[in-house]
């Protein structure tokens, strides 16, 4: 997943917390960056067609930025997943987040035939909890 990818996941999860379009605050905030890194990188993504921006609005998703997002979101689930569950990680969302960025489709592909990943992901996904609702109840199960 590039960049890129990780932006259009942004701004798909900040558009469910907020309802409406992404704010630049808001996903500042989901990634860990800049206002101004996320105005310059919106602009590319209105430039590709993947998002609508209207200034003082915020970013929405095109139909085909939707599309990579939802891809995007449902790789990052696959490995946060096989993360809890196969390789039993502890701190598995700190490690997913850092490993989101270098694996690539056909590693998410392959990670993918190991899990036993709901129908419903990456729909389960949180936006406001940033996680897997699923997963969540799996792991606090796991604790009893």
């Amino acid at each position: 997943m590039n960049t890129a990818d990780q932006y259009l996941k942004a701004i798909y999860l900040a558009q469910r917390i907020e309802d409406g379009p992404a704010s630049t605050g808001t996903l500042a905030d989901l990634l860990e960056v800049s206002p101004a890194s996320v105005n310059e990188m919106i602009g590319k993504l209105e430039d590709r067609e993947l998002v609508d921006h209207e200034k003082y609005k915020g970013a929405s998703l095109t139909d085909e930025g939707l599309e990579r997002a939802h891809n995007a979101l449902q790789t990052y689930c696959i490995i946060e997943r096989f993360l809890a569950n196969v390789l039993e990680v502890e701190e598995f969302r700190d490690e997913a987040r850092a490993l989101e960025s270098v694996i690539d489709d056909t590693v998410a592909e392959r990670l993918d035939t190991i899990i036993d990943r709901p129908d419903q992901c990456p729909d389960c996904f949180d936006a406001e909890q940033d996680c897997c609702e699923l997963l969540e109840l799996e792991a606090s199960g796991r604790a009893d």
